[in-house]
């Protein structure tokens, strides 16, 4: 059953727009189908911004397949024109788009971030492939270690830390 067969079963109840009126409902209303007497402050919007007699005429100019989608478009313009009575759905369609195109500037931030970051891991990658080719290559047998242990000669320090202090007069 359709909206309008359904509004129009429950002719004992007014639409809004016949209730703010104070006027009969009939079976015929115009606005009936599309504000029902329980959406009252759909209703107190539109004949506000544009008046009932203005709506009538607005929704008689579309054909009747259209009709509430148009009635939609206008319950939205009047709610927008009573948020922003300068600018209406002009002004939150011009505050959408300029987020929108923040939004792509921070998308743009991101992705120059992601390759950046790419970047340096490749070059990560890079330097630590460098490292294990060069550890493969040499000689495992070093003179400073022997089997993984490390081990210290004399000579391989340039001073002997006890007695490094000692000797420069550093006291503790």
């Amino acid at each position: 059953m359709s909206s309008q067969a359904l509004t129009r079963t429950r002719a004992h109840q007014p639409c809004a727009a016949c209730r703010m009126l104070r006027r009969r409902c009939d079976s015929n209303c115009m606005l009936a189908p599309y504000f029902p007497g329980d959406e009252a402050e759909k209703f107190f919007g539109v004949h506000k911004v544009f008046g009932a007699s203005n709506v009538i005429r607005m929704i008689q100019m579309v054909e009747e397949s259209k009709r509430e989608d148009a009635v939609k478009a206008i319950i939205y313009e009047a709610t927008s024109r009573l948020r922003d009575p300068v600018y209406g759905s002009a002004g939150t369609i011009f505050h959408l788009q300029r987020m929108v195109e923040e939004l792509k500037m921070q998308v743009e931030s991101m992705r120059a971030q992601v390759v950046q970051l790419q970047e340096q891991r490749n070059q990560l990658l890079g330097i630590l492939m460098n490292v294990r080719h060069l550890d493969s290559t040499s000689s495992v047998h070093d003179s400073k270690f022997d089997g993984g242990n490390f081990m210290l000669d004399e000579d391989s320090m340039a001073y002997d830390p006890i007695t490094y202090f000692t000797e420069n007069d550093w006291t503790f």
